[in-house]
């Protein structure tokens, strides 16, 4: 969490009329900057975390994980065993979809490569990149442990290493949501901003991506969208279109690299590339005409910001090669598995889902999460104060939209539990959400704010509940029959009745009880 904080700008309160200049913090400093609003988001996790559920049985969390124990503990990227272990696990407990997706011979699309005789995985590595950490301290710990009879086995399969993986995620949904909140901090007081970042939280599928179905890419893709926003936008003052794009080198490799990451984890969440671009022609066409005009200030700041764009493309290149090779083992080109592409190609072309992603009545995301609704109104009052930065939010939020959209044949995420391909825009949404929260909390009292976000909370808790042990049938999508009676009835007493289960033994709760 400090190293996360180091890279950031001391917040600053809307009250502050301008930033003071600091040298890099020490620990000390950065303790003292947490205020009232992260110490709650810390407690939420730590108060969440006793009931998650850290497993691995779902197909794309098999392949997240593959990458991870294959490369350290094979020291390749041969899957079969991976998916082997994983897939008879899931037919001994009458689920073979890990081994009808990723094993079972399909003629049309064969799952392994024959060019390169590699067995596909459509999952990135950057997901693995960042449970790596922890998946080399919990084998650490695992041999040690065995020095004293342990008798666990050293093979990335026993419980310490998918412990590993899972906890790790969960922390980066810790660090994303703290650095969010500080984000929001410069536009919003603590009431204002930790009620945005607690609702956003828990109204939306990042809470279950968190506690739940933890060893997915949405929670390392999150941060790593949080802690781009934050080195990107460094300090609270002046506004974004005042600035020039004017960063140190330093700066604009740190974009580099977490840019590489973020493509890396999630391969659609580059197109959040956009932003510094978009910004960055802004300044150009600010700069540009006056240096031409022979404005030696202009001149310099020209050639600043081209040298700072010539080393984030370079580093962004060099953080990319390690999933280039990967793609080039495992498919014979540097380019993903056909796989992904006829995502794209099924919707013949353009993005004909945009709509559908957001308003669709069993799909659609502010169905789903209608706390996104209010906190994308709310770009509008950060656009007060800073119009650029709440245009390019708006923006991010768009693309991921459209990328959606044109997946053809996967496009509503029919199985998965909420609209998780918007997970990553959280940011976005709070930078808004927390703006105009913190509108209506100079002119209201707090309960006026508080109470709508605790019933979206409920709503997305009332359909956690439905998805997992209620009414299993909205994995296929929202059932608005009796929606109202299963929220406001139905769930409260099934919960009550299983407090046990859901406390202490969650895994008969669960779909191919493993954990």
């Amino acid at each position: 969490m400090l190293l996360c904080y180091s890279v950031m700008e001391t917040p600053s309160s809307p009250a502050q009329s301008a930033p003071r200049a600091r040298t890099l913090p020490t620990t000390v400093a950065l303790l003292r900057r947490v205020d009232a609003g992260g110490y709650v988001l810390v407690l939420l996790f730590l108060l969440l975390l006793p009931i998650s559920t850290p497993r691995i049985y779902a197909t794309d969390e098999v392949q997240y994980y593959a990458y991870l124990r294959s490369a350290y503990i094979d020291r390749d990227l041969d899957f079969r065993n991976e998916y082997e272990h994983f897939a008879q696990i899931g037919l001994a407990n009458s689920d073979p979809a890990i081994y009808n997706a990723l094993l079972r011979d399909h003629p049309d699309d064969p799952p392994v490569n024959p060019q390169t005789g590699k067995l596909r995985n459509v999952a990135p590595i950057g997901a693995a990149v960042l449970w790596s950490p922890g998946f080399i301290l919990a084998d650490i710990g695992v041999r040690f442990a065995n020095l004293f009879g342990a008798g666990i086995p050293p093979d990335g399969f026993a419980r310490p290493y998918i412990y590993a993986a899972c906890f790790m995620s969960a922390g980066y949904a810790l660090l994303g949501m703290l650095l969010t909140y500080r984000l929001c901090r410069r536009y919003a007081g603590i009431l204002a901003a930790t009620l945005a970042c607690v609702t956003l939280w828990l109204a939306t599928p990042l809470v279950f991506y968190s506690f739940i179905a933890m060893p997915w890419a949405h929670a390392p893709g999150f941060f790593l969208v949080a802690l781009f926003l934050t080195i990107w936008l460094g300090k609270p003052y002046p506004p974004l279109a005042d600035r020039y794009a004017q960063r140190s080198l330093r700066t604009w490799a740190l974009l580099g690299a977490v840019g590489g990451l973020m493509a890396m984890t999630r391969e659609q969440l580059g197109l959040l590339l956009l932003l510094p671009a978009i910004e960055s022609l802004y300044a150009y066409a600010r700069l540009v005409p006056a240096a031409l005009r022979g404005t030696a200030a202009a001149r310099q700041q020209v050639q600043q910001l081209a040298q700072g764009h010539a080393l984030f493309l370079v580093c962004l290149a060099l953080f990319l090669l390690p999933q280039f090779a990967t793609y080039q083992i495992l498919n014979g080109r540097p380019l993903p598995a056909s796989t992904v592409a006829g995502k794209l190609s099924a919707s013949g072309g353009g993005s004909p889902y945009f709509f559908a992603t957001l308003i669709h009545p069993r799909h659609g995301a502010f169905l789903w999460s209608p706390v996104l609704v209010p906190a994308l109104a709310g770009l509008a009052w950060l656009a007060r104060r800073d119009w650029l930065l709440a245009a390019l939010c708006l923006l991010g939020c768009v693309v991921q939209t459209y990328i959606n959209g044109s997946f053809g044949s996967t496009w509503h995420l029919t199985g998965a539990f909420g609209f998780r391909r918007l997970i990553e825009c959280i940011p976005f949404f709070a930078l808004g959400l927390a703006a105009l929260l913190e509108w209506l909390h100079r002119r209201t009292h707090p309960a006026v704010i508080i109470v709508p976000c605790l019933l979206l909370i409920g709503w997305n808790i009332g359909l956690i509940a439905q998805w997992t042990v209620v009414r299993p049938e909205l994995r296929r999508g929202l059932i608005w029959d009796d929606m109202l009676y299963y929220q406001v009835v139905e769930v409260p007493q099934q919960i009550i009745g299983r407090l046990g289960d859901l406390l202490f033994n969650r895994c008969r709760l669960m779909q191919n009880q493993t954990c």
